[in-house]
């Protein structure tokens, strides 16, 4: 990340090693992007490294990987965009691009992967986020937000949305007419919900919370709900989905929910509970998948915001403003948001 002027303009002198020497320093390179940020949505991941809950906090940390806003300046070398467009950032804003995972477009598995921030990159210097106004990357982590779709309604998508979409689309969830099963019903569970109506598919929510039943059904449009800790209610459901997309990242069983699919179904995780306690014969006896996923490569990333504005799929927000932003934290720990806050950055640096 670079700070920058109002005009976009980055200039400056650095030290380029220790004999301390400074010379001119243009932070937008010849294959850079620059932008000045109007939108940054609130994840997780916000609340874990500012908290240094994963002990690798490097500080003063500018969080924020949901990044949207306006290119101000572009490099020598950059063909695919130009000073005006609408463009996003998502979690991540270097790999190694010599890769086998690089070479196809997974550059979120990238062994090399520089997140957005809280991460030494390349140069040397330590990633900083999109609680900021204006960040500059490589053109190949930018992505293109199409024409009038909404800047605050964009930024989710750069982490949550491509997080289950990624996995969706993977294991060929987009078969209308087939069953989807959704666990947890935050950020990432409601933009799950979204994309297994646009595929077409009967989408069933499990929550532990009756009280989001109606927005559920009404809201984000889901066939069913249930309440996971009723094993009555899903007993009903034995062997009937053919997909389970699993967000939840508190500690929960998983026999339960592999008996629900099919033959052969699949069920996709994408939360982080501390451990994972399976019996075999849930996956054996039915020839069931367990499967991994976390982000996503460019390809899906650009694929899915171009799905999104095909689709006229939004996320639901909570706009606020950076002053607002450690209340906004602790309502995420609390689960007190339905369901993405997005801090309307352009409006709180006046």
């Amino acid at each position: 990340m670079a700070s920058e002027s109002e005009n976009g303009n980055c200039s400056a002198w650095a030290a380029r090693d220790p004999s301390g020497i400074l010379s001119p320093y243009k932070a937008v390179r010849s294959d850079d992007v620059s932008l000045r940020i109007t939108h940054c949505g609130v994840c997780y991941a916000d609340v874990i490294w500012t908290r240094n809950m994963h002990h690798d906090s490097m500080y003063p940390l500018v969080p924020g990987h949901e990044i949207a806003g306006v290119v101000t300046e572009v490099g020598s070398d950059v063909k695919g965009y130009k000073v005006g467009d609408h463009v996003g950032v998502g979690t991540y804003v270097n790999s190694c691009r010599a890769c086998e995972n690089c070479d196809n477009a997974l550059e979120n598995h990238c062994p090399k992967s520089v997140f957005t921030f809280n991460r030494i990159d390349t140069d040397g210097t330590v990633t900083k986020g999109g609680y900021s106004t204006h960040i500059v990357v490589h053109e190949r982590y930018c992505f293109k937000i199409p024409d009038g779709y909404p800047l605050e309604k964009a930024a989710p998508l750069l982490c949550a949305g491509i997080t289950v979409y990624t996995p969706m689309m993977r294991h060929n969830m987009n078969q209308p007419g087939k069953s989807l099963g959704v666990i947890g019903l935050g950020g990432l569970g409601h933009m799950a919900v979204k994309f297994g109506k646009a595929f077409g598919l009967k989408v069933t929510v499990f929550s532990t919370s009756e009280s989001k039943r109606d927005e559920a059904i009404n809201l984000l449009g889901a066939d069913n709900f249930v309440i996971s800790s009723n094993k009555e209610q899903m007993e009903s459901l034995k062997s009937s989905l053919h997909f389970i997309v699993d967000t939840a990242s508190g500690d929960h069983p998983f026999d339960p929910y592999m008996s629900l699919l099919k033959i052969g179904g699949v069920m996709a995780l994408v939360g982080f509970p501390s451990e994972i306690k399976l019996h075999p014969a849930s996956l054996n006896l039915g020839a069931r998948t367990l499967s991994g996923s976390i982000a996503g490569g460019t390809k899906d990333i650009q694929e899915m915001l171009n799905f999104c504005a095909s689709n006229k799929i939004y996320p639901e927000i909570e706009i606020i403003k950076m002053d607002y932003i450690n209340e906004a934290l602790q309502r995420v720990v609390n689960r007190d948001v339905k369901y993405r806050f997005v801090i309307d950055i352009e409006n709180s640096f006046k």
